[in-house]
């Protein structure tokens, strides 16, 4: 079976990497088509074929009106460069010009889109234009079955609909936390939540939080609110730097807003087997409550997120449950088993 997975805008390479690399693994000839990663290294292909050329130009402009003009005026000659290529399968990442994708979104092979955010942000409110890009796939797959019912909600027929779970981003970094060391991983953006994870650390006696991410936020109203209870490790994050912020933290804080199925942050923190406390948006919550990995409690809720982490620092008992449960996460949350379950939706289409 030869699949091409596509992720136009280079959204989420770890993610890419890791599903191409298992659906190679299982048998699959399996090609990833991308733009280049303009944020750090990208992992290095692992039995997949790897083709960066997507945005040829705009890859190559600082982020800037100009760059973002050259994209526009390049997307439909790429989309349909994407679309011609010979694949039993091609499975869309992420849609990155909704507006033009809902008319450039012809194809007569299979065509498969994962909703990793169900509904992006700049496009949220715009629900008929998603119904019409919805109806262009003969799959659609969301990790969640919360981001299930959303689709469902909105429109689209159940039966196109497939939850296939996010897998964890598995790291062994040695337990090196001090009991008491809150993370706020990932890029920093507004429907993160930040401010909660300040105002939760900071009715912790003793927590300090530390903010490991590229922000796209200013933070100076932040920083000074938190004074010396934060750590401050800002910009992009290579493997060895996540790594040791996740071996130097004892819970990770997710106070999300309501505007995605799944948190990649949130499974690098229960791949390095830290539990987490998330507010019940999108998937999180449900993947915390199934393996037990930490607490969930409800969005905007300052007291109750700042009482969650007080419950796992303050109770080893407490918080080695948590871990344990962030393990099981890790143990059973596996590319292989998720490229099984592609695989297997790819077959219904041929």
């Amino acid at each position: 079976m030869h699949v091409v997975l596509a992720d136009p805008p280079a959204f989420t390479p770890p993610y890419d990497h890791e599903l191409a690399a298992a659906l190679a693994r299982s048998g699959a000839d399996v090609e990833l088509v991308t733009s280049q990663f303009r944020f750090g290294d990208r992992p290095s292909p692992d039995g997949y074929a790897l083709d960066e050329a997507f945005y040829p130009r705009s890859s190559r402009i600082e982020r800037s009106r100009l760059r973002v003009a050259t994209k526009v005026l390049e997307h439909p000659r790429e989309m349909r460069r994407l679309l011609a290529r010979p694949a039993d399968v091609l499975h869309l990442q992420w849609l990155a010009a909704p507006e033009l994708d809902v008319v450039l979104l012809r194809r007569r092979a299979p065509l498969v889109f994962t909703a990793h955010d169900l509904l992006p942000r700049r496009t949220a409110r715009r629900s008929r234009l998603w119904r019409r890009l919805f109806a262009r796939f003969d799959r659609i797959v969301v990790h969640s079955e919360r981001g299930r019912d959303a689709l469902v909600g909105l429109g689209v027929p159940p039966s196109t609909l497939r939850v296939i779970p996010h897998p964890v981003f598995r790291s062994d970094p040695p337990r090196a936390d001090d009991g008491r060391t809150i993370l706020a991983p990932g890029v920093i953006r507004p429907y993160k939540g930040l401010a909660d994870a300040v105002r939760a650390t900071l009715g912790v006696p003793d927590a300090r939080l530390l903010v490991a991410g590229d922000p796209r936020i200013p933070l100076d109203d932040l920083r000074r609110a938190a004074g010396d209870r934060a750590e401050w490790r800002l910009g992009y994050l290579g493997t060895a730097e996540l790594e040791r912020a996740l071996s130097e933290s004892t819970v990770a804080v997710f106070p999300y807003r309501a505007e995605l199925d799944q948190s990649g942050a949130l499974l690098q923190a229960l791949g390095a087997a830290v539990p987490a406390v998330v507010y019940d948006v999108g998937g999180l919550g449900e993947v915390v409550r199934r393996f037990e990995a930490g607490r969930v409690v409800p969005p905007g809720d300052v007291a109750a997120l700042s009482r969650a982490i007080r419950d796992l620092v303050d109770d080893p008992r407490a918080l080695r449950a948590a871990r344990a449960g962030a393990a099981r996460a890790r143990a059973e949350l596996t590319w292989d088993a998720a490229a099984a379950a592609h695989l297997e939706l790819y077959e219904e289409l041929l």
